[in-house]
């Protein structure tokens, strides 16, 4: 070809060949880093590991090599120092941190106060790894779990003692054995569950929320769950021995907690049952604020069932062994407690008796303002109902939401259980959620559809073969994780920050899942090691300023089994800082692209904590790694 018969056109064509090639180079440079980002965090890994016995407790494909991401080195890239987190001594091994009893120690006994949470101050704070016992073991998987623990697990046999007549648990050489009975039925927990069945709706899906109150090993909220039923049940860290850390390794669930001087840490209106058997708090006394208490979390309609003393004292206070003078002052208090709260006595049968709750406060609020000298009055309307963080007992009733006419429900009827999952919750669908809208439910549920598949397509495969049971979500939003699992053998307790920008604590509960508030700058109420997984969604965006998120992620990893997953979204900086401490934990993990792709600016952190025990040695009581991997 000859050349270009202008100096121009030569000109011209020139640039036109450099910016072709320019186009060329940068279309190869994106196809490269797009190959290579997938091939480094692409959505086929999955997170696999073994299990005490050596079992692998996930299937893959291809093996995740962590080593090739990240490994034990003391460095980072930046030649900054990373803190390898030594494990605690092994009297730690089942601290509970805000419920220490040591600490309890220095607060008032009068209502009980001492048993509340009580969080250490910040010098206090542990900076190592809480130790697991010798000899654990993965939990047997659900439903043997309900019935069977590894004695290694929470070596305790003071209950089987205390309780043998009651039949809360027994020792049976490795394991322990939970037969289902309790303080309730000599008939064990099936039969009690029954009389109930025969006296409200236990089997329709209409009560699905249940709160059991001093509840013992939680044999009762075991035993519900054939029924559909979900059961918050809570007891403190007394001298019954390890009650809770029994109920949660049995795959119930459970948390520490105590009626004593605030509130249960629940919104209002949010179960549809709540339960006493023999739990020894006073509702006839302190003008009942117990009761008071109850009404606030008891959703319009619901139901409130007492059983053992001083029901039907008269027929069964010899086997009491209290005067027939102290148990009828009992229940007349109980009785006129009750109709002050404006609840209707639904029944009573041999030592059962069983309130409910108004739909509505039209008549509740009319006999109020005709009686205003009637204790408790009503709550003024500016206080709000759903704050119970650290919030003291009020003795007066919460105001149900306004209807027009009484047979409407106060708050909105909801939807029978399975379909309460994914229904509108009457908080959106009135106006009550700032900024949510029935739409916006409707994608946020779609969602999490997408990321639960995501999740166990790509990142969690043991999700689907029952290898995790008890979940905690840290930052639950409108509880669409937890919807998106429900047709899965697991439970998950749904954290409610008190940070977050839109309390919807009460849509979770609306939906007919469990949960509870929860500032993640302190420890959570529970036993070390009792959950499978733990989902943080952008918790550490929320909590970088607030607090030091070395102690967020110390804490998740008390709370998480051995061999328990972590997964964690962010962006990316803040993942990329997360990875780095965790390097010091004994943790392995990986970095996993968002589920639209490597593109987004979110990342998911997948991780797994490795198996190890503590060490009990000869001259002193420490902890050790003294692990096989």
């Amino acid at each position: 070809m000859g050349k270009p018969s202008s100096p121009k056109l030569a000109s011209l064509d020139n640039a036109r060949r450099r910016r072709i090639t320019w186009i060329l180079v940068v279309l190869g440079l994106c196809c490269f880093f797009y190959t290579l980002g997938s091939w480094q965090n692409g959505g086929g890994s999955v997170v696999s590991g073994k299990n005490a016995d050596g079992t692998a407790c996930g299937t893959s494909a291809t093996a995740l090599d962590f080593g090739a991401h990240h490994g034990t080195a003391s460095t980072t890239s930046d030649g900054s120092t990373i803190e390898q987190f030594p494990p605690c001594d092994m009297k730690y091994s089942e601290v509970t941190p805000c419920e220490d009893p040591e600490r309890a120690l220095k607060f008032p006994r009068d209502r009980l106060e001492y048993r509340e949470r009580h969080c250490p101050t910040k010098d206090e704070l542990l900076r190592c790894l809480v130790p697991a016992p010798p000899g654990y073991k993965n939990p047997f998987p659900w439903p043997k779990s309900r019935d069977y623990a590894w004695y290694a697990n929470t070596p305790h046999k003071e209950l089987t003692v205390e309780k043998a007549i009651q039949k809360w648990v027994q020792y049976r050489g490795e394991k322990l054995y939970f037969p289902g009975g309790g303080t309730f039925s000599a008939g064990g927990a099936d039969k009690y569950i029954a009389d109930i069945a025969a006296l409200i709706p236990l089997d329709n899906g209409s009560i699905r929320t249940a709160l059991d109150t001093g509840c013992g090993v939680a044999s009762w909220g075991a035993y519900l769950l054939k029924k559909n039923i979900l059961a918050m049940s809570f007891a403190p860290r007394d001298t019954h021995v390890s009650q809770i850390q029994f109920a949660l390794e049995r795959g119930v669930p459970a948390i520490l907690g105590i009626m004593a001087t605030i509130r249960l840490p629940y919104p209002a209106r949010a179960f549809d049952m709540a339960h006493c058997s023999r739990c020894l708090i006073p509702w006839g006394k302190m003008d009942n604020i117990y009761l008071i208490e109850v009404d606030r979390v008891l959703r319009p309609g619901g139901y409130w069932i007492l059983s053992g003393p001083p029901i039907n004292w008269k027929k069964y206070h010899k086997g009491w062994e209290r005067t027939e003078e102290d148990l009828k002052a009992e229940q007349d208090s109980i009785e006129d407690g009750a109709r002050r709260l404006c609840w209707k006595k639904v029944v009573e049968k041999d030592n059962l008796a069983i309130w409910q709750k108004p739909l509505n406060h039209m008549d509740c609020t009319a006999y109020h303002k005709k009686n205003a000298n009637i204790s408790p009055r009503m709550c003024s309307k500016q206080e709000h109902p759903d704050h119970a963080w650290y919030r003291k007992l009020e003795a007066c009733i919460t105001p149900l939401p306004d209807v027009t006419s009484r047979s409407e429900v106060a708050g909105g009827k909801l939807a029978k259980f399975p379909a309460r999952s994914t229904a509108i919750p009457p908080r959106i669908s009135s106006g009550s959620v700032p900024f949510m809208t029935a739409q916006k439910f409707k994608e946020d549920t779609k969602l999490w559809q997408k990321r639960i598949k995501y999740y166990k397509t790509h990142l969690i495969p043991p999700l689907t073969n029952g290898r995790y049971r008890n979940i905690m979500d840290m930052n639950a939003g409108l509880g669409g994780f937890a919807a998106a699992l429900v047709k899965e053998p697991v439970w998950v307790m749904n954290a409610m920050p008190p940070e977050a920008k839109v309390d919807t604590l009460g849509v979770i509960f609306e939906r007919g899942f469990i949960g509870t508030y929860q500032n993640w700058c302190e420890a959570f109420s529970t036993y070390p090691r009792t959950y499978d997984l733990i989902h943080a969604d952008k918790v550490f965006s929320m909590y970088q300023d607030r607090c030091d998120i070395v102690y967020v992620l110390l804490e998740m990893d008390r709370i998480l089994r051995p061999e328990g997953a972590v997964l964690i979204r962010d962006e990316v900086e803040i993942v990329n800082k997360v990875m780095v401490i965790t390097q010091g934990m004994r943790w392995e993990c990986r970095l996993a692209d968002h589920e639209d792709g490597p593109f987004v600016k979110e990342k998911i952190l997948v991780c797994v904590k490795n198996y190890w025990v503590g060490e009990i040695k000869a001259a002193n009581t420490t902890a050790s790694m003294g692990a096989s991997d």
